[in-house]
């Protein structure tokens, strides 16, 4: 019994506990690699003499497909207990308001791709950073979120320092950026945050309407159908956006001329 009702968990009860937690830190810890990574990247490729807006943004979510293992280990897990278990656990309207917010996530990478051509990493870490602002600002408005103390001053310092880069962002520009363009990298870095801090929320939203109308309710598979629509839709928006931009016939070019370079 002691066993049993230790720190008031049962052992199934407290495995299923530390493998949440073992999944949450995995999440943290390849969500820091990633956005640590690909701002570097994306810098990098930039001032390699790059300039295709729409493949940098494309690259954000073009790893989706990634999502398929654990939502396939799930699902083969549902079915090893139910042979009439449900492919996807996500109900209809969900799933739709994922799609939206994949378009959402869509512009969202091309204006941060777009003001990252223009920007220094740090510029841009310090300004993108300002999506908590916006985050705790519509958590607030749109989903009753309580702004907790630390919140408040965690907004207030990143605030202060956004108006200090702001004043002093003169300096600090990529070799052959002109300061017209340079601004023009702050405006939709900030505009990207802004979306981003929106978008958060209505996250929130989408999860708690999966939990109350969902088969099983917010359980981790849940959480990955809707991550795995939102990632398909961004990187359809980017692709069609690659379409339109001739980045695909550019790529297609430069290899045929390096074919040829070869034969010759």
């Amino acid at each position: 019994m002691d066993m049993e009702t230790r720190n008031g968990l049962s052992p199934p009860a407290r495995s299923k506990k530390t493998m949440e937690r073992l999944l949450m830190a995995l999440n943290c810890v390849l969500l820091g690699v990633g956005v640590t990574g690909g701002q570097l990247l994306s810098r990098l490729y930039y001032n390699k003499g790059g300039h295709r807006q729409w493949l940098s943004a494309w690259l954000q979510t073009g790893g989706w497909p990634l999502l398929l293992i654990p939502l396939a280990a799930s699902y083969a897990g549902r079915r090893a207990r139910d042979r009439c278990a449900p492919v996807l656990l996500s109900p209809p309207h969900v799933l739709l308001a994922a799609a939206g917010l994949g378009l959402m996530t869509g512009v969202d990478n091309f204006l941060y791709a777009w003001g990252l051509e223009f920007l220094p990493v740090s510029t841009s870490a310090i300004l993108i950073s300002t999506q908590l602002v916006f985050t705790v600002l519509f958590a607030y408005l749109l989903v009753g979120q309580r702004l907790a103390p630390a919140a408040v001053n965690a907004v207030a310092l990143l605030t202060v320092g956004a108006v200090l880069l702001g004043l002093h962002a003169s300096g600090d520009r990529p070799a052959g950026v002109t300061g017209r363009r340079y601004w023009l990298g702050f405006a939709l870095t900030l505009a990207a945050a802004v979306l981003y801090g929106v978008f958060m929320p209505l996250v929130e939203l989408a999860y708690r309407c999966a939990a109350r109308g969902g088969r099983a309710g917010l359980t981790y598979a849940v959480a990955m159908e809707l991550q795995l629509v939102i990632g398909i839709v961004a990187t359809a928006f980017c692709t069609v956006g690659m379409v339109v931009n001739r980045d695909f016939q550019v790529r297609v070019a430069r290899v045929y001329a390096y074919v040829r370079a070869l034969g010759t």
